[in-house]
């Protein structure tokens, strides 16, 4: 009988396809993170285009007309302006609050969708060349903050995952947390 004993493994660096599969995950996030941080961009794209087709009066919605006779009245110009200070404000808030918690929040586009019904309102209450750059001031404003949370939150992420990855390069396996 032999008593030779098999020599044992210690934990050195796992197998080079956990090691590769590893590093393309992280390269996959990377990617992502990279494709997410000009979300708030497009985000601010879309919003000048409905820029620019409030600007000639929404010419394929029907006329606001129709409109009132269908829906009846719309809101006050006036009432129409608080509503879109206080959701300016409010837009704000949530956006500061969620930069500094340092929050993956992706999509800015619901805010264009929100700026989208002042503008409607104020085109179907006939207020719309006296507020149309209340709204785009406001668009901007949200939107420019929205963009640059979402570009600082990315960018950041984009860094730890770059030193995890050569972590990885290096030893073969995930850095400690912490």
């Amino acid at each position: 009988m032999n008593n030779q004993r098999q020599p044992t493994t210690t934990a050195s660096a796992p197998e080079p396809d956990v090691r590769e599969r590893l590093i393309q995950d992280m390269q996959r996030e990377i990617g992502r993170f990279q494709r997410l941080s000009s979300r708030g961009l497009w985000a601010l794209s879309l919003f000048l285009l409905v820029c620019l087709i409030a600007w000639s009066d929404f010419p394929l919605f029907p006329l606001p007309d129709r409109v009132v006779a269908m829906l009846g009245r719309p809101p006050s110009p006036q009432v129409i302006s608080i509503a879109l200070l206080i959701y300016t404000f409010s837009a704000l808030i949530l956006s500061l609050s969620r930069m500094t918690m340092a929050m993956e929040h992706r999509s800015s586009f619901s805010h264009v969708g929100y700026l989208t019904g002042f503008f409607l309102f104020y085109h179907y209450a006939r207020a719309l060349d006296d507020n149309y750059w209340a709204v785009i001031g406001a668009g901007v404003t949200i939107l420019g903050v929205e963009s640059y949370r979402i570009w600082t939150y990315c960018n950041e992420a984009i860094a730890k995952r770059r030193e995890d990855l050569e972590y990885v390069r290096k030893t073969g396996r995930l850095p400690p947390e912490g």
